[in-house]
């Protein structure tokens, strides 16, 4: 699977759908761009169903005690069915092998179903980091790995 893919670019062009009609403005607006997944060092992993690809995630490995999530989503007609913790899963053990030992998160304060899921999984809100320090929009988390 590549950023490429054309699967791959109808889920993220399916979340960017998404969070634009929870009315982000364009400087409230975070996500890496097909272009952006693909020039940096951000591992994409899927999830699929029926042959067809439904769910995707990103991490970027930012240095050896971070790396953050990109790009999560789950078609919304099968969210509630473990995909998303099964992408996570992956997504952890990829930083794991790397001896990551925070992983964080950038989402919308409009995303509640984001922000349960990611509290279920025991993230935590932190202060916000990088390019979100000013963002009204935004609510950073993070976890121990």
């Amino acid at each position: 699977m590549t950023v490429r893919d054309p699967e791959v670019v109808a889920l993220i062009q399916a979340l960017d759908n998404d969070l634009a009609k929870s009315e982000y403005t364009e400087s409230e607006s975070f996500g890496y761009s097909t272009h952006e997944l693909e020039a940096g060092s951000v591992y994409l992993v899927g999830a699929s169903v029926g042959g067809r690809l439904v769910g995707i995630g990103g991490i970027e490995l930012q240095d050896s005690r971070f790396a953050e999530l990109k790009r999560f989503y789950v078609a919304p007609g099968l969210r509630g069915h473990g995909l998303a913790d099964a992408i996570l899963d992956v997504l952890e053990g990829h930083a794991r092998g790397h001896r990551v030992r925070k992983l964080r998160l950038e989402t919308g304060i409009r995303q509640d179903v984001a922000i349960s899921f990611y509290h279920r999984r025991g993230f935590r809100v932190v202060p916000k980091f990088g390019p979100y320090v000013n963002s009204q929009a935004s609510v950073c988390m993070q976890r121990n790995l």
